[in-house]
């Protein structure tokens, strides 16, 4: 009987092959006493030396081929076995309490699994508890003496579908026989979605129970552009999806044909298709899809994977490094957006009852005007050589803004001392992410050189729905026509002023986005790298006055987003 279960679409493309189900051992234990402490401490630090020494391989093995966000991810699990509260917590229970490392360990990260899941809201959060998972795992299996899955010895194609995935499994991953994943647990920012998009495999997360309804060897689809598995298919439905990923694969080599070609409608207008990247080690995959440069460059990374406040040194050769990799082609950089779901190990924030709302970006860089100055002087200096622009996270009154530039003039004209106009070619601007901002962008536009529309925050604050509540999903609405008119209000306050607009929201990849933005007369569309290429394609068959009537047909007789959308999707069909 065919079974169809929905969950959310990770990772482009669409992969039939068997179910593997990657089930690790029983790894239930006994709790008893001990009578040698020392002993038993012993043998639990030998188990997380032995897990930090084959994730340090595994990283190893793995750099060159991974960028640094997703190498990241082992220093992440090592960051949790180094943990000193983690293991002081642990080594208590087994020094006061008598308690076998087995249960000592267990007790302290379930207990921190249930924090990290009841921080409702805060999709990162969430998804670290299934780090600590994944560690606990590793960990009881070394106590136990006994072997988790290896993906390494797979020699055939298959899907493999598992309750969650951790770097340790998809870093043993062949994309030659692991035609799809389909995981019980994860967002789109989990880890598992984030390493099969660099793997390009088709990937489905949130699946609620699926490791409960297949079994081995179960013949199943995965459509990785509808978020849908399919356990069982008729042969008629893998005629019909093994066409949809020929087809697929036909799109990508002709989308290949575009890396050298303009940015350009139908009619002839001009625009620029940039690439959203977290570091350096990102720009190999935006030059190879031939982006017209960098729109977002999310600095918050170099912090986040640091175990210490960067130095204006190390930020200067991070931002130097990404800024001649692209070879004269702009490289926006967002200052530091820390906050909300993006902690600092070195640098704790206080707790909030709404993070997203609270001491965050440029909030916190102007309360720490120092690390603010830091990051801006090592800009500056970068900026020697090459094109870079400055754009400010969050901004959400004209004060914020105010303060921020005059920051930056004292540190160029500081730095102009010893080496003159250096920093004068920086073009500066701000995300608008904020209704007041959007609402107030005529007069801020006379401020800037350029805006950065922000739509996944502005989204889930014009809503009033955070995005990583899957109760009030319905509420994502980026074409909503309401919103759509809030957009343009942006782009015409920002031409008024002769300020640039862009987009770095997800909605600047939307394939039924696209035509409307071009209707509304946005200038620059910032996305992930493996988006640009599919959206200069589409851009090219699209006539920019076609494109204004289509808008303002959907403001005038549309009043919900799925009438627009529908309205979208017949214009693309017809046109």
């Amino acid at each position: 009987m065919v079974t169809r279960i929905n969950g959310i679409a990770a990772s482009d493309g669409v992969g039939i092959a068997p179910v593997y189900l990657l089930t690790k051992p029983n790894l239930s234990f006994e709790k008893y006493h001990i009578s040698d402490a020392p002993a038993e401490k012993a043998r639990l630090h030998h188990a997380f030396d032995e897990i930090v020494s084959e994730l340090a391989k595994l990283k190893d093995r793995l750099t060159g081929k991974l960028s640094d966000d997703d190498l990241a991810i082992f220093d992440t699990h090592i960051a949790i076995l180094n943990d000193p509260e983690m293991i002081k917590q642990v080594e208590n229970r087994i020094t006061n309490q008598r308690l076998n490392a087995e249960s000592a360990f267990a007790e302290v990260i379930s207990k921190m699994v249930k924090t990290l899941q009841a921080m409702t809201g805060n999709e990162y959060m969430q998804e670290r508890a299934t780090d600590f998972q994944n560690i606990q795992d590793q960990v009881l299996a070394k106590l136990e003496g006994k072997e988790l899955p290896n993906l390494r010895s797979l020699d055939h194609p298959v899907v493999v579908v598992a309750h969650s995935i951790g770097p340790s499994d998809t870093s043993q991953m062949d994309a030659r026989f692991v035609k799809g994943i389909v995981t019980d647990l994860g967002g789109r920012t989990s880890h598992a979605a984030i390493m099969a998009r660099s793997l390009q495999i088709p990937a489905i997360v949130g699946c609620s129970n699926i490791t409960e309804r297949v079994d081995n060897g179960d013949q199943l689809i995965v459509d990785g552009f509808a978020g849908t598995a399919i356990i069982a298919p008729t042969p008629d439905e893998v005629k019909k999806y093994q066409r949809v990923a020929q087809r697929f694969a036909k799109t990508r080599q002709q989308w290949q044909q575009m890396i050298d070609q303009p940015s350009v409608t139908a009619d002839g207008h001009r625009y620029k298709i940039a690439a959203n990247i977290g570091s350096s080690a990102d720009i190999p995959a935006v030059n190879e899809n031939g982006a017209d440069g960098v729109g977002l460059f999310r600095t918050e990374f170099l912090y986040m994977k640091s175990d210490h406040l960067p130095t204006e040194e190390e930020q200067f050769v991070a931002y130097r490094h990404a800024v001649e990799q692209l070879a004269g082609k702009r490289l926006v950089v967002r200052t530091l957006d820390i906050g909300g779901d993006k902690p600092l190990k070195f640098m704790p924030l206080p707790k909030e009852m709404n993070p997203f709302l609270g001491y965050r970006a440029i909030r916190i860089a102007l309360d720490r005007p120092a690390m603010f100055r830091t990051q801006i002087r090592a800009l500056i200096r970068a900026s020697a050589y090459g094109d870079i622009s400055i754009m400010f996270p969050m901004i959400t009154t004209l004060e914020e803004l105010l303060a921020a530039k005059k920051i930056y003039f004292e540190e160029q004209r500081k730095l102009a001392a010893d080496h003159p106009h250096i920093g004068e070619n920086i073009r500066l601007g701000m995300m608008i992410e904020v209704p007041l901002a959007a609402l107030n962008a005529d007069r801020l536009a006379a401020e800037v050189d350029f805006f950065s529309i922000g739509t996944n925050d502005l989204i889930q604050y014009c809503f009033a729905a955070d995005r990583g509540n899957d109760s009030v999903s319905y509420l994502y609405q980026p074409l909503n026509p309401t919103f759509l008119q809030l957009i343009k209000h942006i782009i015409d306050a920002g031409h008024a002023h002769e300020t640039t607009v862009a987009m770095c929201g997800e909605m600047a990849g939307d394939r039924y986005a696209l035509p409307l933005l071009i209707g509304m007369g946005l200038d620059v569309y910032s996305m992930s790298a493996s988006s640009i290429l599919r959206t200069r394609s589409m851009m090219k068959e699209l006539d920019r006055h076609k494109c204004e009537q289509l808008y303002q047909t959907a403001i005038s007789a549309c009043d919900t987003m799925p009438e627009v959308k529908e309205l979208v999707k017949q214009w693309l069909l017809e046109g």
